[in-house]
């Protein structure tokens, strides 16, 4: 479930009720951790932990309906169980909220059991694992914050990292993980053409040429450009694109992949130049991209980006000032080359 919106606010509550400044979204991703009294402790030291959960649970059921499954959860979930696999939960949501989350989403049939308010999860895995003869080698431990890979660890279990929840991309590396995915359609994908083995598609060797790429640099009426930040590229901005698919030409997969990451039609397209990505350090896996680089301009004068699940925010800004902004270097390379360039629109486009 995406409860992260829903903890954090719920976070901010009893900072409130305890005279602590309240952290911005981006600080609490960077500085909550499980177990939770350790977090508390670091910030409210002075306070019992019981009262302190009793602020966070009145806030957390008032923001009950705001949470949602997370993209892709509900496919990934159908298909572990037409394969037959069992799958547990360990949490350390209460188990009242619990309840709630499966009640609205239907999810109950797909687990063999749940346990939830688990405060620790080291404390529970290895009763776990023995309580449901679960061996470690043919176990997958899927969580998105460092105490999930380190539960994993203390197990024996090899652990799968996502991005789309607590913790950014540097927090998880440094856990070293066994896996690292986007999201849960991509550990479903991983599984499928692995036969079940997703650990074994991340071998490098397994990819034998590089991947080319489409993106571009989009201006619109008034010579601002769109940047957009994504948890796969270390949360940095950049700009929209993608693979171009079998048998599909370059601008087509541009217009095609600007289209589903933001929804925008796009004129004016120009050849900038291409990159060599090979393994860039920003990405979340090891990868070697061809990047074909473009620049364009939204048929719209008033254009509305809607954003896919691949990005989480947006800007329009101007070149120099996005210069100014946590840029992927790829996008900050394309950027310096448009700006230099006395052939592209950088200043304001007449209507």
């Amino acid at each position: 479930m995406d409860d992260l919106p829903a903890v954090w606010k719920a976070t901010c509550h009893v900072f409130e009720k305890a005279g602590v400044p309240p952290l911005t979204l981006e600080g609490f991703r960077e500085r909550f951790e499980l177990p939770f009294v350790g977090f508390y402790k670091s910030h409210i030291p002075d306070i019992p932990i019981e009262q302190l959960e009793a602020w966070f649970h009145e806030a957390f059921s008032a923001e009950q309906d705001s949470v949602r499954p997370l993209n892709h959860a509900a496919e990934f979930l159908d298909y572990c169980q037409k394969m037959e696999l069992r799958c547990f939960v360990l949490s350390a949501i209460h188990p009242r909220h619990f309840e709630q989350h499966l009640a609205q989403t239907g999810f109950a049939s797909y687990f063999e059991q749940t346990y939830t308010g688990i405060w620790d999860k080291r404390d529970e895995i290895h009763a776990l694992m023995e309580r449901h003869t679960l061996n470690p080698e043919e176990t997958l431990y899927i969580g998105d914050m460092e105490h999930d890979v380190e539960t994993a660890h203390h197990a024996g279990i090899p652990a799968c990292a996502v991005l789309t929840g607590f913790k950014g991309l540097e927090a998880l590396r440094q856990t070293n993980p066994e896996l690292l995915v986007e999201h849960l359609g991509e550990l479903r994908e991983r599984m499928v053409s692995s036969q079940l083995d997703p650990i074994a598609s991340m071998n490098p060797s397994q990819n034998h040429f590089p991947i080319p790429t489409v993106g571009a640099l989009i201006h619109d009426h008034q010579g601002r450009v769109l940047m957009i930040q994504t948890h796969k590229w270390s949360d940095k901005w950049g700009i929209p694109g993608g693979k171009i698919k079998n048998g599909e030409t370059a601008l087509a997969a541009l217009h095609r992949e600007i289209e589903e990451e933001t929804a925008l039609s796009i004129e004016a397209i120009e050849w900038v130049m291409v990159q060599d990505a090979i393994e860039p350090p920003e990405f979340y896996r090891k990868a070697h991209f061809l990047l074909l680089n473009y620049t364009c301009r939204c048929t719209s004068a008033e254009p509305e980006v809607q954003l896919n699940e691949e990005a989480q925010y947006y800007r329009w800004v101007k070149p120099c000032d996005a210069l100014n902004m946590d840029l992927n270097q790829p996008t900050r390379t394309l950027l310096e080359q448009v700006i230099q360039s006395p052939f592209h629109p950088t200043q304001e486009i007449p209507h």
